[in-house]
């Protein structure tokens, strides 16, 4: 038993590991396309894009125009030029997303392991099975899967800086260029410039002499995320259209609304940044925080707390949940924006998107505080508290969460024999069913809606589409769009302020003001008039509307019933209409 023990101190983040990657792994190459993933603003949003990319050939395309709201620039979709976006280039979508999901729980890992030895150095075989076990945890937090590697990789992008910062070699600075290759300017670039001046600044002052490793290292950066994001800095600099973010209406709160949202943010993350830090994370980090404060009181040294570790990372966290309550503080919203006019409806709330990596660099840091007692019961405390850790993030049924949502699901069906309401991938996207109707009408690009069906299955299916999901497109075309669907947004108040204050997810409403877009086995609507104005929807260029509800008084709107379709391997029930062709 000692043997084993000794042993299991030695190797058992080994087994940790693999036991948490290995069931996942096993979990998701069982069932495949049968597997649970998100729909909300994950497959109904960027996979659907790159579904057109893929079926117009949009990847590399200079000045095209893809086939989703009624034509839009391809500059308006993903970079070619980023990792995650490149797997769909080369691989079929699922596998796709698979190995988008797994390498960024490998890089996430290993980044955050890197990082702490660059950090650790000599120390580092001391540290090493936790500082792996952080790292995994961090590797598997269920973040926004089209940003994951993006998150994964702010780690990599800590140790390069340091790298340069302590002279060691001038190849780290074209390390740096590349980064962006594992990044995004919106979600990540932008903070990571922004908080890189802040320490060119800071340190100049401290040293009294001009940081300039870290200034070329800003201009390298900055140079990088210009050559790999090219799209992006083309229609934010150099084009005159006018997007729908002039428009967009955002919450605007007073001082005490602010800062109660950015306390929100510090115990509850935002939506697409779920660190799960809440139930474990977050106590045994203020624990040992405290414990650090009170031993700096009982040994008369309280001017030496920040420089505690643990203690500047909590100021980071703090500064970030700040930062993003000011967002919806409306006054200091638009100072910002009237000081930098080309990021106009620019979220720079996003500071929050960092807090994950400095939740898990502060649990490591907590860890490493029990290590160092010297103790054995502190060291197995600190094993046994990370592995916990990654026990929560598995079991955790956060948004992202896609292996705990397919246990869940899969296991209801068996033990109830049943189906759920909720759609898998492969009932989400029906395939089969889409290459059916595709078939059988001839579809040569033709553009159509769905009414019930997600515009994002037709895009996938390689639909043209006059509706669709993207965060930025033309308000012109937000105008004609608000013509087609008038009859329901003038009847229901709630479409009004949903699609007129935000406009990002243009889709055929109701008139019942129901929500017909759910990823759900039965859906229903009380309602089967539709809504539209059928004379805008033929200017507009439509021709088909893909429903999954049998509609009234079509005829009168002049649609014709081309067909019922139905397939075994779909749960929809597809009624197609068609009108007349482009005018």
């Amino acid at each position: 038993m000692k043997r084993f023990l000794s042993r299991l101190d030695r190797f058992w983040y080994l087994l940790l590991i693999l036991g948490c990657i290995g069931v996942q792994a096993a979990v998701f190459l069982f069932f495949r396309e049968e597997s649970y993933l998100t729909v909300q603003d994950n497959l109904d949003l960027f996979v659907a894009h790159f579904g057109v990319l893929r079926h117009w050939d949009g990847w590399f395309a200079q000045h095209a125009v893809m086939p989703m709201l009624g034509g839009i620039d391809r500059d308006l979709l993903g970079s070619e030029w980023n990792l995650y976006n490149a797997l769909f280039i080369f691989l079929p979508p699922f596998w796709a997303y698979l190995t988008g999901s797994f390498l960024k729980i490998l890089l996430g890992m290993c980044f955050f392991v890197l990082l702490i030895w660059d950090v650790e150095k000599e120390n580092f075989p001391q540290y090493r099975g936790i500082a792996w076990a952080a790292g995994l945890c961090y590797g598997m937090l269920p973040l926004f899967p089209a940003y994951g590697i993006c998150f994964a990789a702010i780690p990599l992008a800590v140790f390069l800086l340091r790298r340069i910062y302590f002279r060691e070699g001038k190849r780290w600075y074209a390390a740096l260029f590349f980064y962006p290759l594992l990044s995004y300017f919106s979600y990540f670039g932008f903070f990571l410039l922004a908080y890189l001046a802040c320490a060119v600044l800071i340190l100049s002052v401290r040293d009294k002499k001009f940081c300039g490793r870290l200034a070329l290292a800003l201009a390298v950066l900055s140079a990088g995320y210009l050559c790999f994001e090219y799209r992006l800095f083309g229609q934010m600099l150099f084009s005159d259209v006018v997007s729908i973010r002039s428009t967009m209406v955002e919450e605007d709160l007073n001082l005490m609304e602010m800062l109660r949202r950015g306390a929100e943010a510090f115990f509850t993350p935002v939506f697409h940044a779920a660190s799960d830090h809440l139930p474990l994370v977050l106590p045994v980090c203020v624990l040992i925080l405290v414990w650090q404060i009170l031993r700096l009181v009982r040994k008369k040294r309280l001017r030496d707390l920040f420089k505690e570790p643990l203690v500047l990372v909590f100021l980071l966290l703090a500064f970030n949940c700040l930062v993003y309550g000011m967002y919806f503080w409306g006054d200091f919203r638009r100072l910002f924006e009237t000081l930098l006019p080309p990021l106009k409806g620019f979220q720079f709330n996003r500071t929050v998107f960092f807090n994950p990596f400095l939740w898990y660099a502060a649990f490591f840091l907590a860890l490493r505080f029990l290590y160092d007692r010297k103790k054995l019961w502190g060291k197995r405390l600190a094993n046994l508290l990370a592995c916990a850790a990654a026990a929560v993030i598995l079991l955790t049924p956060a948004v992202y969460n896609e292996f705990y949502w397919t246990c869940y699901h899969q296991a209801y069906r068996n033990i109830y024999h049943t189906e759920v309401n909720l759609l898998n991938y492969r009932e989400y996207y029906s395939e089969e069913l889409m290459a059916k109707i595709l078939s059988d009408i001839s579809y040569d690009g033709e553009y159509a809606a769905g009414y019930g069906i997600n515009p994002a299955v037709l895009s996938y299916n390689g639909v043209a589409t006059l509706d669709g999901y993207l965060g930025l497109y033309p308000q012109s075309y937000k105008e004609e769009f608000t013509k087609l669907i008038k009859p329901a947004y003038d009847r229901v108040e709630e479409w009004r302020t949903y699609y007129g204050g935000w406009g990002a997810r243009a889709y055929l409403y109701p008139g019942s003001g129901e929500n017909i877009y759910h990823p759900y086995r039965e859906e229903t609507l009380t309602d089967r008039h539709l809504y539209l104005d059928a004379d805008q929807f033929r200017r507009m260029g439509g021709r088909y509307l893909f429903s999954r509800y049998e509609l009234s008084d079509m005829e009168k709107m002049g649609f014709l019933l081309r067909g019922i379709y139905a397939d075994p391997s779909s749960p929809y029930t597809v009624y197609l209409y068609e009108t007349g062709g482009r005018n």
